[in-house]
């Protein structure tokens, strides 16, 4: 049964309830547990799967009752409750700058409702075209409410965006700004090259000339970053080539980047910048390459088709904003890390499908039951998803209470906490290296490293490799543990402490090798470190009694 709304009252109360809904499902990026470490965001995630449930149930109705008014209203109303959340955000964060409201990170002033500059910064850069467009529509004609909305929300932005000093969120919202005015100047701009084509040319080229020196003084501001993302990608890269088809699932991407980069360094063929650079990163800092080693390069290219298909068809409908939306989003996926956060998630699902869906025959009924079977299914993968986050949740607000164990060096209460939630928790790697490593504390290095073997599926962090070596090394399996501390070596070649390691291991009577010995003391002692520490200077002074002790045959 299809209603059709000829009274205009019916059809703002359709709209209402519809921007409710859009307004829920975009809710995760204001929600936050904060009982949760931070960094952890399962909380959102089981927000975000929530308000999945009554947003794609809250569609099947609409689709079945109102397929006219969704596409009328849709894009509108997607429109001004992303710019309601844009002037949340940058009020936000202005209040962070003066001190009204605190910070989630204790290192930054400007985070927003998130716990990093960055997000917050893309969040934003992703809704300026939208303002950005609305007042462009509206600033030839009478100044309404509207009106003055989107410049209050262009201006609140501008205001806040420098200040996050994300050089990928300025440039996404660079990007889809020129894209936005350049539709709505579209027919000024071709009426000049028409009729000033040298003029055009000359301001062609120097518009090529000033971004490139803003690009060149972008990267030069945080040169060792830049330095840094463009050999994660490097790796990544690789990562990719090793399982192109199938990937190796969402939370073992931190792994298998690991291993490549493992890989890559233990064959030598590396210069000294790359070496300074490297780390061992949750994300890879580009989500097309993040999704590649996901769930492979088919995958990728169907969610690419999915979004290019949205804007090209929200681009033929004249929908600029959302379409400048769903670019600067695009454009900061490729030097950021968007999709780990259940806002821009929402963000994506909900542009994706502003853009497309006017062209969806939803009058037919044939298409109405099979977008209503898909939104069935979506509902049912929300539930699911619900449910297991609110497992983790459960068991997140259980480690952070244990944590104190952890902390204070009371091992032995710290792994019997640690083991009721285990299950739970087995895809944290923050969580699977506290409890191996209290394990390790407790001297049970087989059990220690039994849970540390299973953190290195989700953690490509070098020091659970040194401590599954100082396991090995306790059980005087020492051949076994001089591998495990090569391979944290191969991992970061600019760490000091597994050369360290290594010189303890070759001073073992029964594993004594003065050669090599000499070699690692060497390291220790001539390796530049990129931060100087109490910790390096105390290992260099071990690593000097090392040889002092030793004998000399």
């Amino acid at each position: 049964m299809v209603v059709e709304i000829k009274n205009r009252w019916i059809g703002y109360s359709v709209m209402l309830v519809q921007a409710i809904l859009i307004a829920v499902c975009l809710s995760a990026v204001c929600y936050n547990v904060s009982s949760l470490p931070s960094g952890i965001l399962d909380g959102q995630w089981k927000w975000l799967y929530g308000c999945g449930i009554w947003f794609t149930m809250g569609m099947v109705i609409y689709i079945i009752l109102f397929p006219k008014a969704i596409k009328q209203y849709f894009a509108v109303t997607t429109s001004w409750i992303f710019i309601l959340y844009g002037f949340m955000e940058a009020v936000w964060g202005i209040r962070q700058v003066y001190g009204f409201t605190y910070s989630n990170h204790s290192l930054y002033t400007l985070t927003g409702s998130f716990y990093n500059p960055g997000p917050y910064s893309g969040y934003l850069a992703m809704i300026f075209p939208v303002c950005l467009h609305e007042w462009l529509k509206r600033k030839e004609s009478k100044k309404t409410i509207p009106y003055y909305m989107s410049v209050a929300g262009m201006l609140l932005i501008l205001c806040v965006l420098p200040a996050g000093m994300s050089r990928s969120a300025w440039i996404a919202a660079a990007v889809s700004s020129v894209y936005v005015c350049g539709m709505h100047y579209r027919m000024e701009i071709q009426h000049y090259i028409r009729h000033y084509r040298k003029q055009a040319v000359s301001f062609a080229i120097v518009i090529f000339i000033l971004v490139g020196i803003a690009l060149g003084g972008i990267y030069q501001m945080k040169k060792d970053s830049a330095d840094g993302r463009l050999f994660m990608w490097k790796i990544a890269a690789h990562t990719v080539s090793e399982n192109p088809w199938a990937g190796c699932g969402w939370n073992s991407v931190p792994a298998a980047y690991g291993q490549a980069q493992e890989d890559y360094f233990a064959t030598g063929d590396y210069t000294a910048t790359e070496e300074l650079v490297a780390g061992a990163p949750e994300y890879v800092f580009n989500e097309y390459l993040q999704v590649a080693i996901a769930w492979g390069v088919p995958v990728l290219c169907f969610g690419l088709l999915i979004m290019g298909g949205s804007m090209y068809i929200g681009h033929k409908q004249g929908i600029y904003g959302l379409c400048g939306a769903l670019l600067s989003l695009m454009v900061f996926a490729f030097s950021s890390y968007p999709l780990q956060f259940p806002a821009f998630v929402s963000a994506l699902v909900i542009l994706v499908l502003a853009c497309g869906i006017r062209v969806l025959p939803l009058e037919k009924g044939w298409f109405r039951l099979l977008f209503t079977i898909l939104l069935l299914v979506g509902s049912y993968g929300c539930f699911y998803n619900y449910q297991q986050k609110s497992k983790a949740v459960s068991a997140c607000k259980q480690w952070t209470k244990s944590r104190m164990f952890y902390q204070s060096g009371a091992y032995r209460q710290a792994v019997e906490c640690y083991a009721e939630i285990q299950k739970e928790m087995v895809g944290n790697a923050r969580f699977m290296f506290e409890y191996g490593h209290a394990l390790h504390k407790l001297h049970e290095p087989e059990l220690s490293n039994r849970v540390l073997k299973e953190a290195l599926k989700v953690s490509g962090d070098p020091m659970i490799l040194n401590v599954i070596g100082k396991n090995e090394q306790e059980m005087k399996h020492y051949a076994s543990a001089e591998q495990w501390f090569m391979r944290a070596v191969h991992r970061l070649p600019g760490r000091i402490y597994p050369y360290y390691l290594l010189a303890n291991l070759y001073a073992e009577p029964e594993f004594y090798r003065r050669d090599k010995l000499e070699r690692m003391v060497r390291t220790v002692l001539e390796k530049e470190p990129k931060v100087q520490s109490t910790a390096i200077k105390q290992m260099r002074r071990k690593a000097r009694e090392l040889l002092k002790k030793v004998p000399e045959n």
